[in-house]
């Protein structure tokens, strides 16, 4: 009887999540990380798929919608630099830009679009030709210095989904701390990024 019911909290204790906790997970992260995550869309494909059976319904569009909200709204945060910094950066690299699905890379470029022709009609181009990008201060800088990045090392509330030992922050200055799973932790965003983003460590 004492294996049986051993062997019943075992599988508990490694049940596969739900539609619905992936969903919740994959929220609480984006609404917690200072830059824009990878974009899921297997899970979101899933949830729509769920919706459409009906099962667990006002929960799920709740947390889709969620999701999906709070990714625009970091497309839509700080307009101005935001939008500046995702025109420049698509151009250059494709790590962020397969974080985004195409209709976000698509609603990123409009936008950078709207808005470098908004400013060259408005103030640049009434500046000197030395002034006219939106991009960069003056003719004489060498990279995109009016193009703000996300601040990686915000702290952030974060928890383990299993003991993970001995870690050592980026900073070098601290002693490596003990991640037990289940504990709550305050830690530099920057420091736990490739947890977060191989899901090993859920933000809060």
């Amino acid at each position: 009887m004492d294996s049986g019911g051993e062997e019943g909290s075992n599988a508990e204790d490694y049940a596969l999540p739900t539609e619905v906790e992936m969903l919740k997970n994959a929220w609480r992260n984006e609404k917690a990380a200072p830059e824009i995550l990878k974009f899921d869309s297997e899970l979101v494909l899933r949830s729509r798929k769920q919706i459409q059976l009906m099962m667990d319904l006002d929960r799920t569009m709740y947390l889709l919608r969620s999701y999906l909200r709070v990714r625009l709204l970091k497309h839509c945060n700080s307009c101005c630099s935001r939008l500046r910094s995702m025109c420049s950066t698509l151009r250059k690299t494709a790590e962020l830009r397969n974080r985004l699905s195409m209709h976000e890379q698509e609603f990123a470029r409009r936008c950078a679009a709207d808005l470098k022709h908004h400013l060259e009609a408005s103030v640049l181009s009434k500046l000197p030709d030395q002034y006219q990008s939106h991009l960069r201060q003056s003719a004489a800088s060498e990279e995109d210095d009016m193009v703000s990045e996300p601040k990686l090392d915000v702290y952030v509330i974060c928890r383990s989904k299993r003991f993970l030992g001995a870690f050592q922050l980026d900073d070098g200055m601290e002693e490596p701390i003990s991640i037990e799973a289940d504990d709550l932790y305050a830690l530099p965003y920057k420091s736990i990024k490739p947890l977060v983003e191989t899901g090993q460590i859920d933000l809060v």
